[in-house]
């Protein structure tokens, strides 16, 4: 039972009220990635009383994330919990009126349909632009809503997509940037502030959508500078007619098909490589723990094991699901070895 006046306030606002209100309560959302800008978006979300959360992250919590990743704190860190888990133990606690679902994967194009069945919006809360051409995709063919956003250094940019309808994230960006092409947080860091600014603004279109207002949704690209305390809106009306992009016009969809797209990839500002498995696969931790306790130090908890070896020095967190990130290198090839080595090939 919803606890009388919890959202009080929020319905006095004439833009939301009763009606909205009772809309929010009976939304789902899938919120693809729980770092920086994930976490305040659920966390947004689950004040605000939208009734179904799915939170999706292939995480752990680390110590450089408390800079900005408001929903975790150091015992977190010491637990080394996966970010989905600490989000949702969280949130459970701030709102017990809701459902939330906590899912330590990474999004690929095994799972999204899975992943996303049954919701009403996709939020964009990760920090890599393959898996929001794969979100793009999939928008694409179930005509889901989703809204991109990403953020770097002090500026941040989000964009609300109505498939077939308005600019897609093809239109805007024909494809993933070519390393080195656009900064990172390895090269320009990142701001708390920016993320929180770009993120509230991308839950304020969220709250508009799933309180059943998807007209006040500007076809815009907002991009935010809190350094300069900027602001700009980029019409962008006409740019679906005038990109003419792949996924809008021919229907193509390479990255849900799963013919773009690595099992590697960098992690931003982590000195680390995630290894994904070619397919996916079930890991015992139990039994991987008893087979490497002899290569180094060995935790485990029921989310993942993590094996630090002193020589070479690195990192190996390992997943259930098969997958691996190796702190210590930024060197696929290097983290490839380290997979074969210890894990398997």
């Amino acid at each position: 039972m919803v606890e009388p006046g919890r959202y009080q306030k929020q319905i006095l606002f004439s833009g939301i009220g009763e009606a909205g209100q009772a809309a929010l309560a009976k939304a789902r959302v899938l919120v693809c990635g729980c770092g920086a800008l994930g976490s305040v978006l659920v966390d947004t979300l689950t004040r605000a009383g939208v009734g179904f959360i799915r939170i999706v992250d292939r995480d752990f919590v680390e110590l450089t994330n408390l800079q900005r990743q408001v929903l975790f704190d150091e015992e977190d860190v010491a637990r080394h919990v996966p970010k989905a888990v600490a989000a949702g133990d969280r949130l459970r606690k701030i709102n017990s009126d809701i459902e939330i679902e906590s899912i330590v994967a990474d999004v690929n194009y095994t799972n999204i349909a899975e992943l996303a069945d049954g919701v009403d919006l996709i939020l964009d809360g990760t920090d890599n632009f393959e898996v929001r051409f794969l979100i793009n995709d999939y928008c694409h063919e179930s005509g889901t809503p989703w809204i991109y956003t990403g953020c770097v250094g002090s500026h941040g940019q989000t964009m609300t997509v109505f498939p077939g309808e308005t600019a897609c994230l093809r239109c805007l960006i024909d494809s993933v940037p070519e390393p080195g092409a656009a900064e990172t947080c390895d090269t320009a860091g990142v701001l708390g502030p920016a993320i929180n600014v770009i993120a509230s603004l991308e839950a304020i279109d969220a709250l508009k959508i799933l309180s059943g207002q998807r007209e006040l949704i500007e076809p815009v690209l907002k991009v935010v500078d809190v350094w300069d305390a900027s602001v700009r809106k980029m019409n962008v009306s006409n740019l679906r007619e005038t990109a003419k992009c792949p996924a809008c016009f021919e229907g193509e969809r390479i990255w849900l098909e799963g013919r773009t797209g690595s099992h590697s990839s960098v992690l931003c500002g982590r000195n680390a490589v995630q290894i994904t498995p070619a397919e996916p696969t079930k890991l015992s931790l139990q039994e991987m723990a008893k087979r490497l306790s002899s290569s180094g130090v060995v935790t485990q908890n029921p989310f993942l094991l993590r094996l630090q070896l002193s020589e070479p020095d690195y990192d190996v967190t390992v997943f259930s699901d098969g997958r691996a990130i190796i702190k210590g290198t930024e060197d696929v090839s290097v983290a490839r070895g380290v997979y074969s080595r210890y894990i398997g090939s």
